[in-house]
């Protein structure tokens, strides 16, 4: 699968970056390709490019707040979770969202 997705938290410090992390090592795990942005208290980094969603099998978006940008993914398949759930779970979520794609 080709994976996109964003990370956020209500700090938009901690939690972002291990949800990131967390979703990258799990896919990669399982043999997909995934970029991850994020946006936190320094702005969006890693940002996704237009190229990148339009060839994605699914957009995950791991977030506690509201993300600027959301309108990029109109059309696509898309899972939101809150980012506990990343980081508690990140290898189930891979196999759900894989049953669902």
């Amino acid at each position: 699968m080709n994976i996109v997705g964003v990370a956020a938290c209500t700090a938009g410090i901690a939690h972002t970056y291990i949800a990131k992390e967390k979703l990258e090592n799990a896919a990669r795990k399982r043999g997909h390709k995934i970029h991850m942005e994020t946006q936190g208290v320094i702005g969006v980094e890693d940002a996704l490019s237009s190229g990148e969603i339009e060839t994605a099998d699914v957009v995950i978006l791991a977030t506690d707040v509201s993300i600027s940008g959301k309108d990029r993914f109109e059309g696509k398949k898309v899972v939101e979770v809150p980012t506990e759930t990343v980081v508690m779970s990140p290898n189930k979520l891979i196999e759900k969202i894989e049953e669902l794609v």
